[in-house]
């Protein structure tokens, strides 16, 4: 029998990333549709599961997340397998498992169900080396599905807003991360941190960039993610930004910030 490393088992199969930070506001749905479709653009086959019931990433990509039989809350529920709930090819190379507003029951659904923890990973496991990219949007809180996302994926994207509070509650959310490394999944590690809303025209971001890059012992990617109308104009569309407007700056640095990722590897 041979025995690969986590490296040798990403190449096989997919890499999970997901997109957390229990502030609102920061660019987390933002960055799990664009950076999708940037992936997706450098012919990376991409699933992307929205864990916020919110559902802004489902609609982000042009779906209605009101006119949908089956969801990530059925998918929890046991109501429905991985394979129903999974829309192929919302645009080329990304696929999406949806969600919509009746997943924010799911919290008191799960209440008293055994390793509740780990239902999405274990649904996930049958696709996964299906994908080369898996990417989990997940809700503005550290809730069972923020959990349940942190123990599906291989690492943490943090999407940190420039402004004065944008280190408020980043300890915290390392903090659970490592809980969930030493408890429920040994394989998870923080990804970096990518700066999003940046205004080259003010002072305090430049400084917070700096105040986080000085402060925080983490990968911190080189691309920045600008305070851009196109960028937040897309959703509306149901477009990502790639495909809106692939020439502005917005998507310009999710085809950076996706260069990077994948360098990481």
């Amino acid at each position: 029998m041979v025995c690969l490393t986590r490296d040798e088992r990403r190449d096989f199969m997919g890499r999970i990333i997901a997109i957390a930070n229990q502030k609102g506001g920061v660019g987390k749905t933002t960055t799990s549709i664009n950076l999708s479709a940037a992936l997706a653009e450098k012919g990376k086959k991409v699933l992307v599961i929205d864990t916020d019931p919110q559902g802004n990433t489902t609609s982000g990509f042009g779906v209605d997340k009101n006119d949908l039989e089956d969801t990530i809350y059925e998918l929890i529920l046991g109501e429905c397998s991985i394979h129903d709930c999974i829309l192929k090819n919302v645009i080329e190379n990304v696929s999406i498992l949806p969600a919509n507003v009746n997943l924010a029951a799911a919290e008191i659904e799960l209440i008293g169900v055994e390793r509740k923890e780990f239902i999405l990973k274990g649904e996930v496991d049958y696709v996964k080396d299906q994908y080369d990219y898996i990417i989990i949007d997940c809700p503005p809180s550290l809730n069972a599905l923020t959990i349940n996302a942190l123990t599906t994926a291989d690492s943490v994207l943090v999407p940190i807003q420039c402004e004065y509070y944008a280190l408020e509650g980043l300890s915290q959310l390392i903090h659970t991360v490592n809980l969930v490394k030493e408890r429920l999944n040994p394989e998870l590690d923080m990804e970096g941190v990518v700066f999003t809303m940046y205004d080259s025209r003010t002072n305090l971001s430049m400084q917070v960039v700096e105040n986080v890059k000085n402060h925080l012992n983490q990968n911190v990617y080189n691309t920045v993610i600008p305070r851009n109308i196109r960028l937040a104009e897309a959703p509306s569309y149901g477009q990502p930004i790639t495909i809106y407007d692939p020439k502005s700056a917005g998507a310009e640095a999710y085809m950076k910030l996706a260069e990077e990722v994948i360098k990481h590897n």
